[in-house]
């Protein structure tokens, strides 16, 4: 689908056009008439283009417009890249007062003249094709939208509160625990209507547990009233009243205006305890919900109100108790429920061969009881064995479905995104189901195909990603979601990752042993089997010469020859994401140098590569270098200091100092991780400079002395992680009256010199968010001082023996929300036992305390976690 990637595409050309770099090039060259035209073309075609992506269906001439568009898009994206490149290279010559000889090597090419010609024809080559997809656009009466979502035509029958009981399986715990909830007068807030949320992806099921809420005896004992309303689309105050009334009294009174309508809900409500569920809402606006909330008090002590939602952003708004977030079925529920919608009742007895096709259809929908539900009805009445398995074996993103099937059903969520988040979803279809996500490769991949925009241009671009992470998450998009400060952990469910392969299906592309055809179109392709690499690639892959993105989501083990990264960089020569990680091979290719669209190099964990050729240092728009792990690595690049817009560079090197003018002069740089440097010493003083740097690194560093000296400069520092460094020492006090620190997280682990928390840290005590110690033998207590950090909110202890108790006034850390104690024997003994310790904490929403991970005992609404956030993170 086109509108997961021209929408971004178009936007990042106009962000090109109106750069100062882009405008100073042309400006030299002769070429601003001919941008400063594209530019109006384009700003007016982006105005229609939501129109036109909404209306291509039934239009082929439109969806062949938007077609010649994308690729436009693409071509203007590539043509200006190379312009802004030059504009680097001049930055970098005058930055650094390179020779006359040197420039040379900094050029794309030796001779500027035939450059500058052929820069000229490019550019009024696309100025002539986007005049052509400009005039074409008026025999579309496409109209301009502001809103950069698209109107969703809901084809999704209304629900209403009738329960078919044959059909239900399963729910009944999620019954139980939320009826407890209905019937305690109580719990829910300190109004007089309580609401509980209930949170799921699409398909869930959280409609069908809310009418089992609703029917069941013990809620028409309780309840004086019941309402039942549907509310979908926009959460419009009149409509609900009118389905509230309508359900109260059976009478249609959409004639009334607002003030008649609350007038009776008023009078329907008064003092009596209802039941009010509204299913299916999706507009987290809380103006809106406080305001229909207010209609609602003059109802008894002990009323509630059930609002089914996929999004947790819609849950915190309306939710005055934590929202219930619904899970899949068992594998058991699920079969029972497959059996009744793929047969008739004991139908299934005679088809045994089927029932064991059977067992591994229901695993592919993992729980979620629409998806099992669909299978089930496109196999109704077949008894066809191969058809069983055609359904087994296939993606069920390829299969054909109705209105109310679990596709297009999850394609509702899609389509209510903002056309900013929809390419950063769709991307996500190159890697494998089950893959576990990192926020910052993530971020990544994202930023190097410019796929991050802001309305705020102070905001950073990272935090954007993670602004975007949060979303998706909040959308139901993103499960299993792990927090650790400002670095998620996730995956993805096997049927979103479904809906993304099919809505990025022209763009992306998994190539396994079993890939046959791929369109010369892809432009973001995973080798996700790895016995691909033992045989040659498909042929239609080199013809796909418009690759942006190559990567190995499980790494390129076995890629032990330079053939692969030669064949990369002589045929893909806009490729903007190559990731090479655990490959194998001696040389990269001095050739790398010629990849001026490069933003993501990953070569990481490839244990034979001894040294990076030069040219590396012509990729000027390199955002991320990853060499973590790259064991046999001797040095950095000597003019390592080019990568002007490096953001991210991870490394591993046997130098046991690094060279001054060197990582100190990538003052782009955000993030920096020092891993497997055994020899390393100190660090250079010139990091000094990175006064950008927000998340510092430092792990496997066994040599390494001494860090405050060098903190005190970076002062945008926000994420401090360290461990595995068994000389280290944090204690040290030299000039921490001059450190001014701003963390928000620190995560410690594996340093036997660490006692307490160093002093300077006192500097961060109104932003810390987030600390993590583990596995400090010696750390044996927290200081008194910590009681002052007002934004603590996440505190996990773990495997540290001396630990023998919790300051004094751990109280007064109001904003704790989660407290984890695990294998610090002494501590957890006295917490337990409820003695001082614990009193401290008690205010505590999620308290995890446990010798080890079997032996938890939790305290509150939490669950225990793994907390291995930190392990390698550029992997």
């Amino acid at each position: 689908m086109a509108e997961s990637f021209l929408f971004s595409t178009a936007e990042n050309v106009l962000g090109k056009v109106a750069s100062l770099a882009l405008q100073e090039v042309c400006l030299a060259w002769g070429l601003e008439s001919d941008l400063r035209k594209m530019e109006e073309n384009l700003t007016t075609i982006k105005a229609v283009l939501l129109d036109a992506e909404e209306n291509k269906k039934q239009n082929h001439q439109l969806r062949l417009w938007l077609g010649r568009l994308k690729l436009f898009c693409y071509d203007a994206e590539d043509v200006l890249d190379e312009l802004e490149y030059e504009g680097l290279c001049k930055q970098v010559v005058q930055q650094y007062g390179s020779p006359i000889r040197k420039v040379r090597r900094f050029l794309s090419t030796l001779n500027p003249l035939p450059f500058r010609s052929k820069m000229a024809q490019k550019i009024k080559g696309l100025r002539e094709r986007l005049d052509e997809i400009a005039d074409l656009k008026s025999k579309f009466n496409l109209a301009a939208r502001v809103d950069d979502r698209m109107v969703v035509r809901r084809h999704r029958e209304t629900t209403d509160s009738l329960l078919r009981t044959s059909n239900v399986i399963g729910r009944d715990a999620d019954k139980n625990i939320i009826m407890k909830f209905l019937l305690d007068p109580n719990v829910g807030g300190n109004g007089t209507v309580s609401v509980i949320p209930i949170v799921g992806i699409g398909g869930m099921g959280k409609t069908t547990l809310s009418k089992m809420l609703y029917n069941d005896v013990r809620a028409d004992e309780y309840f004086d009233l019941k309402i039942w309303v549907c509310v979908s689309e926009e959460f419009e105050k009149k409509k609900i009243l009118v389905h509230m009334i309508n359900s109260l009294t059976q009478q249609n009174r959409g004639d009334l205006d607002p003030d008649q309508l609350q007038t009776l809900i008023h009078e329907k409500l008064n003092s009596k305890r209802f039941l009010l569920v509204l299913d299916d809402v999706w507009s987290d606006d809380r103006h809106k919900w406080v305001e229909f909330r207010d209609l609602l008090e003059g109802g008894a002590s002990g009323s509630k109100v059930i609002v089914t939602t996929r999004s947790t952003s819609v849950a915190t708004t309306v939710g005055t108790v934590s929202a219930y977030n619904l899970k899949g079925f068992s594998h058991g529920d699920s079969l029972c429920l497959f059996k009744k919608w793929a047969f008739r009742e004991g139908e299934e007895e005679c088809y045994p061969h089927l029932m064991e096709i059977a067992d591994g259809i229901v695993k592919k929908c993992r729980g979620l009881p629409l998806a099992v539900r669909t299978l089930g009805t496109l196999l109704f009445s077949k008894t066809d064995d191969r058809h069983w398995r055609f359904i087994r074996d296939n993606e069920i993103w390829k299969l054909e479905q109705k209105e109310n099937d679990i596709l297009p059903e999850l394609r509702l969520s899609y389509e209510q995104m903002s056309s900013r988040l929809k390419p950063c979803f769709a991307i996500c279809s190159i890697y494998p189901k089950d893959y576990r996500f990192h926020s910052v490769a993530l971020t990544h991949i994202w930023m190097a195909h410019g796929l991050l925009q802001s309305s705020n241009e102070h905001q950073e671009i990272e935090d954007v990603a993670l602004q975007y992470m949060k979303e998706l998450y909040s959308r139901s998009f993103f499960q299993e979601f792990e927090e650790y400060g400002d670095i998620f952990r996730f995956t993805m469910h096997d049927l979103v990752h479904d809906l993304a392969l099919s809505v990025a299906q022209n763009e992306c592309c998994v190539v396994n042993v079993r890939s046959k055809n791929i369109s010369e179109g892809i432009r973001h392709l995973s080798i996700s089997d790895k016995a691909v690499l033992d045989q040659e690639l498909p042929n239609s892959l080199q013809k796909a010469k418009s690759l942006r993105t190559i990567i190995f989501p499980y790494g390129a083990q076995g890629l032990a020859c330079e053939s692969f990264a030669n064949t990369c960089i002589s045929t893909y020569k806009c490729i903007r994401a190559l990731d090479l990680r655990e490959s194998s091979f001696e040389l990269l290719p001095n050739s790398i140098g010629v990849l001026k669209h490069l933003r993501y190099l990953n070569l990481s964990e490839n244990h034979r590569i001894k040294r990076l050729p030069d040219s590396t240092c012509k990729l000027h728009n390199l955002l991320s270098l990853s060499l973590g792990g790259c064991s046999e690595l001797e040095e950095l690049p000597s003019d390592i200091r080019n990568l002007v817009r490096l953001r991210f560079l991870e490394m591993t090197i046997k130098q046991k100092r690094l060279p001054e003018d060197g990582i100190g002069c990538l003052t782009s740089l955000r993030s920096l991780f020092i891993v497997d440097c055994s020899n390393l010493e100190d660090l250079p003083e010139d990091m000094k400079n990175l006064r950008s740097l927000r998340l510092l690194a430092i792990g496997k560093c066994r040599s390494l002395i001494s860090l405050p000296r060098i903190l005190k400069y970076l002062t945008a520092l926000e994420t401090l992680m360290i461990r595995d460094c068994e000389q280290l020492n944090l204690m040290e006090e030299d000039d921490i009256q001059d450190i001014e620190l701003s963390l928000r997280t620190l995560i410690l682990r594996y340093l036997p010199k660490l006692v307490s928390l160093p002093q300077w840290l006192q500097k961060s005590s109104k932003t810390m968010h987030c600390l993590t110690i583990d596995s400090c033998e010696n750390f044996s207590s927290l200081p008194d001082w910590l009681q002052n950090f007002s934004s603590l909110r996440k505190i996990v202890i773990k495997a540290c023996p001396e630990m023998l108790s919790l300051p004094e006034g751990m109280h007064r850390l109001t904003a704790l929300k989660v407290l984890r104690i695990r294998e610090c024997p002494a501590l957890c003994k006295r917490c337990k036992k409820e003695g001082e310790d614990w009193n401290k904490i008690a205010h505590v929403p999620e308290v995890v305390l446990g010798e080890d991970e079997s032996g938890d005992f939790i305290c509150g609404c939490g669950l225990g976690e793994n907390d291995e956030g930190d392990k390698h993170l550029a992997t």
